[in-house]
């Protein structure tokens, strides 16, 4: 099996870990790194990965490398063609995405820093939070173009979506086919309208099938599904779902494989929406976003995904000089 290209995670707690192994278990990479602060941390993870490879069989390697806060260590991104940001301070109960954006920003901007100096011709995937806000802060800290820095959000909540219509009509999941654009927070847009599940073989609207005020209800949970997590976890944020979207991600932009999938990308007239990081549909390609893909939304979906580009791009426009 052809194994090409480098993939890196920065950030080695349960989400940037479980990321780097599900990469490394594709057995497409010739190499995955994961780096992280802790002193042997990383070391010991990828020492723990590498054994498991004659178990699982794959021959991936997997990298990890202690980082300071001066840039000592990140030289081991050199030669990356893609870069996974984990880093920052997880959601603890209570808390919402944007509580954490000042001290993540801080994290973001230094990991950003270092990224563009090592690996420069990167893709950027972005997950810590608040997502949207972080995504931006790391297209403006690498000056890297806006194609290459994209969030990882729409994957995440569209897969929350599906499973609570599956879980609430008993079916398959694979038989519901979901979408969620707009931000990864309060301003959240599921969009109804796209949503189906197939019944005896022919895939039927949601709404044929549910009451509104239980659609509504699916809605609210997939909007809230993060903290839902966080509240049942208590010492820290969901990371098994999360870094499956991560990882597929990554992959489609490490096969060039042109898959459409609900990213944060920069929307700049698509839907009417100027100059902001949000929640589309986009295709993804070795380049990062290859184009937006609009799909045609009601008046209230599209209402809705307007003031969700209104209320981050405030936000996004703050995280210049944090």
């Amino acid at each position: 099996m052809a194994r090409n290209g480098k993939v890196a995670v920065v950030g080695a707690g349960f989400y940037g870990s479980t990321t780097a192994l599900r990469l490394a278990e594709y057995d497409i990479f010739e190499e995955v790194v994961i780096t992280d602060i802790i002193e042997g941390k990383p070391e010991g993870i990828a020492l723990d990965m590498n054994q498991s490879r004659p178990i699982e069989g794959f021959e991936t390697k997997v990298t990890g490398q202690t980082t300071g806060l001066a840039g000592e260590g990140y030289e081991v991104l050199s030669g990356s063609d893609i870069v996974v940001i984990t880093a920052g301070l997880p959601r603890k109960p209570g808390m919402s995405r944007m509580d954490l954006i000042e001290t993540n920003a801080k994290i973001v901007r230094q990991v950003s820093e270092n990224v563009a100096k090592h690996a420069p011709n990167a893709v950027v995937i972005v997950v810590s939070n608040p997502l949207d806000e972080m995504t931006a802060l790391t297209q403006i800290a690498t000056e890297f173009p806006k194609n290459r820095v994209l969030g990882q959000a729409g994957m995440l909540d569209t897969a929350r979506f599906s499973y609570f219509v599956a879980e609430k009509l008993g079916v398959p999941v694979g038989a519901v086919k979901t979408l969620t654009l707009g931000s990864h927070g309060d301003t959240m847009v599921p969009v109804p309208s796209k949503c189906t599940v197939e019944v005896g073989g022919t895939p039927k609207p949601l709404t044929e099938l549910l009451a509104p005020a239980d659609v509504d209800a699916l809605v609210d949970r997939t909007r809230n599904g993060g903290a839902e997590v966080v509240a049942l976890l208590k010492t820290g944020s969901a990371y098994y779902a999360p870094s499956a979207a991560a990882a597929q991600m990554a992959r489609a932009v490490a096969e060039d494989s042109g898959a459409v999938m609900p990213v944060c990308a920069w929307v700049d007239g698509e839907y009417g929406i100027e100059g902001v990081y949000l929640g589309v549909l986009a295709e993804l390609g070795r380049g990062g976003v290859r184009k937006v893909v609009e799909t045609a939304l009601t008046d209230s979906e599209l209402a809705s995904l307007k003031e969700a580009a209104a209320a981050v791009r405030a936000k996004q426009a703050d995280v210049q000089n944090l």
